[in-house]
């Protein structure tokens, strides 16, 4: 016989209330009834102020002693203060920690070196977090190398988001999850290619891994398509080397470099660096996509400008939400008492959307 819905939403309202947040799905499990049953009892339990209903969850509208005093429902989330790159990551990761019954606390660091982000992790672990995503900015290969040690040290679980350390690091063994910015450069010279360009320009930050990652890949498979004579790579703004505080000489005049070099492409990124220097080729009679085609890396703001450009687009909220996936497997592992299973390195692919800054060639 079937459960009255009063006495189902009731329930309901007392697991909520001893757990603090339960997820739907879960709910749905133990009741026997439909996901859709749930979501709609708690949506009347919401409008009647007995539960407050989250992303896939429904919470306690007062505080559990036991999860108050141990953080035991949060994780964090430790990412660079100027990366709009990961806004998106940092949002789908919000919404798989919700729809798990997870509070998601951010920490945003601006410092230079891994002291910031050591102390961040350390407030986030004071504070009670479970586990940690971690983005650190390793701005140079050094930057990578020095944080090794208190990495793999960490006495929680941890993912690296938008980062993998290489083979020979302590913390290889640790979960990471990218993008495959190689891949990236691949669909850019391919596309560019098919339109006919031969010349191409990369205006590239220098301040990343995802930066190192595309120069080295630009050099190389250039080199491989046979192109590498006709291409070159400079820095896509004076302050986008590993130390923005300094100006860098290498970077050149983006409109310069194309008259010099008679480019008829270029791949810039990042998106906001994008905007700027098409605006620069513009303002010295270089039409986009015209006289120069022009993609972007990464698409955050690149179909904003005057002329939406074509560009590399990451799977960056999919990051977030994979960085939680693999980071749940790690603490239910744990507070089941299992081995966690094998480390794990996820590469996503990135999309080329195409937009009306790239053309063919002009013959």
């Amino acid at each position: 016989m079937r459960e009255p819905a009063q006495q189902r939403q009731d329930r309901i309202a007392e697991v909520v209330r001893e757990r603090g947040v339960a997820r739907i799905t879960d709910l749905a499990d133990e009741l026997g009834v439909s996901v859709v049953t749930v979501r709609r009892d708690v949506e009347e339990l919401a409008q009647r102020g007995e539960v407050r209903r989250g992303h896939g969850v429904a919470r306690s509208l007062r505080p559990v002693p036991e999860q108050t005093a141990s953080g035991s429902d949060a994780i964090a989330m430790i990412v660079p203060e100027s990366n709009t790159y990961l806004t998106e990551a940092v949002q789908g990761a919000r919404e798989a920690a919700e729809k798990a019954g997870l509070r998601l606390a951010l920490h945003i660091t601006a410092g230079y070196g891994g002291a910031e982000e050591r102390e961040a992790v350390h407030q986030a672990l004071n504070a009670g977090a479970r586990g940690l995503l971690l983005s650190p900015h390793w701005r140079t290969q050094e930057e990578a190398d020095a944080d090794q040690s208190w990495l793999s040290d960490l006495e929680v679980p941890a993912v690296l988001v938008e980062r993998r350390p290489s083979r020979t690091s302590a913390i290889y063994a640790v979960d990471c999850v990218r993008t495959d910015h190689a891949y990236g450069v691949h669909l850019t010279l391919g596309h560019l290619a098919d339109l006919g360009h031969r010349r191409i320009v990369l205006a590239a930050r220098d301040d990343s891994p995802t930066a190192r990652v595309i120069r080295a890949e630009f050099a190389a498979q250039t080199a491989a398509r046979g192109l590498a004579k006709g291409c070159r790579t400079i820095l896509s703004s004076p302050t986008a080397g590993p130390d923005p505080r300094v100006t860098d000489p290498r970077a050149l005049d983006l409109a310069q470099t194309v008259a010099d070099t008679r480019a008829t492409a270029v791949l810039i990124h990042s998106d906001m660096d994008a905007l700027v220097l098409v605006r620069g080729l513009q303002a010295a009679g270089i039409s986009v996509p015209g006289d120069c085609s022009v993609v972007a890396y990464n698409d955050v703001v690149a179909d904003m400008g005057p002329v939406p450009l074509t560009a590399i687009a990451p799977p960056k909220a999919e990051l977030g939400r994979m960085g939680v996936d693999l980071l749940l497997r790690r603490l239910e592992a744990a507070r089941g008492g299992l081995r966690p299973g094998p480390t794990r390195h996820l590469e996503l692919l990135p999309d080329l959307v195409v937009r009306g800054s790239t053309v063919p060639r002009a013959a």
